[in-house]
């Protein structure tokens, strides 16, 4: 049979899906976190990947999932949050712009599962499934092996459980609350997500409605995370848009790099952090590093990074900022703080031993 007849669809996406097969897994598993440091990866939209000297690996809002796939009736689910938002009917075109860049049936160990909120592109069935039906343990602060955990608010765990995660296996946090993990710990904290606000559990013609009525749930619907590590604290603000609250928490706790959901929101919309809302958040956490995410994964909120270069340098000098901001690529590695001076990310480019065999060449001068 010739290579022609054999090819089908399905082997193609076979072949080619994840883009970046387990390239990832493997950089992730072989990273020798060195003392007083962290590192970390950016999985896409706001997933991180977290790994520690103590050899500690935790995920938030790993996602596995893609936006739409097709135009279908061209319309949006009337109960949406952003359908209750803006009260917009046409389906949104949000179409997954990045590639996969972690297998998540390839992970061989994780020892914690952290969601910061219930939006389908913050959870993964997928990645749950390979967590339980592999039987991932780790070990609990007294050294005792337990089962891996999922760590969420209310709704992210009952979703969790929806799906088939045992009630066991959860544990549900709200701000305040900690959770420790070999060498990490993590404070839940108070989400700004009012997307989340808008989420109802119906997205039919039955939502229930939210007129006149005041949200008192967000706690169980989103938190944010600060991340204590032996290289320095995380913050990772979910979804949350810009609030002057931000400021209590930089006054609560030392945060040196902060993660914030950056977007070009389309008109009639709010649900990403602009530019200079990025700069405020920094400015409130007084954190030493600022990077801003999200922007990447939908093509109808992708936003330009420079954008916040510009007024950065507008502003750094007057406003005597004590952080700058790091622009990170997806599928890239950041060590704190080994990393924390760079303001740019690139991908290794390779070649690093050119020249070091005999060449193939007729000429010299062909170079």
């Amino acid at each position: 049979m010739s290579k022609i007849e054999e090819i089908t669809r399905e082997s193609w996406i076979m072949g080619t899906f994840p883009e970046w097969g387990t390239w990832l897994n493997e950089e992730i598993e072989r990273e020798e976190v060195k003392p007083g440091t962290v590192a970390m990866w950016w999985l896409g939209c706001t997933g991180m990947w977290f790994k520690t000297p103590g050899g500690c690996n935790i995920t938030v809002d790993l996602w596995c999932g893609n936006g739409k796939r097709t135009h279908g009736d061209g319309k949006m689910k009337v109960g949406h949050q952003m359908a209750n938002m803006c009260g917009a009917r046409a389906m949104q075109p949000n179409l997954r712009a990045v590639p996969f860049v972690l297998d998540p049936f390839a992970v061989k160990q994780v020892d914690a599962v952290l969601a910061t909120h219930y939006h389908q592109d913050h959870m993964s069935a997928e990645y749950a499934a390979h967590v339980i039906q592999s039987n991932m343990t780790t070990v609990d602060e007294n050294g005792k092996e337990i089962p891996v955990p999922f760590i969420g608010p209310k709704k992210s765990v009952e979703l969790w459980q929806k799906w088939g995660v045992p009630e066991d296996r959860c544990i549900t946090v709200r701000p305040g609350d900690t959770v420790k993990i070999k060498d990490l710990e993590i404070i839940a904290l108070d989400s700004f997500d009012r997307t989340c606000l808008v989420t109802t559990d119906s997205t039919g013609a039955d939502r229930e409605e939210l007129t006149g009525i005041c949200p008192t749930d967000m706690d169980d619907k989103a938190v944010n995370y600060l991340i204590k590590t032996p290289g320095g604290n995380i913050y990772h603000s979910g979804d949350s848009h810009y609030s002057i609250y931000f400021a209590k928490h930089g006054k609560d706790y030392d945060v040196d790099v902060a993660f914030g959901s950056y977007g070009e929101n389309p008109v009639g919309m709010a649900d990403k952090m602009t530019s200079c809302d990025i700069l405020r958040m920094a400015e409130a956490l007084q954190c030493k590093v600022v990077i801003p995410i999200h922007y990447d994964v939908w093509t109808n909120f992708m936003a330009d990074v420079n954008e916040i270069r510009v007024l950065y340098d507008m502003k750094k000098d007057r406003l005597d900022y004590k952080f700058h901001p790091f622009f990170w690529e997806v599928g890239g590695k950041y060590i704190y703080p080994a990393d924390k001076d760079k303001k740019a990310y690139h991908h290794r480019r390779g070649f690093e031993d050119c020249f070091e065999a005999p060449q193939n060449i007729p000429f010299r001068s062909c170079l």
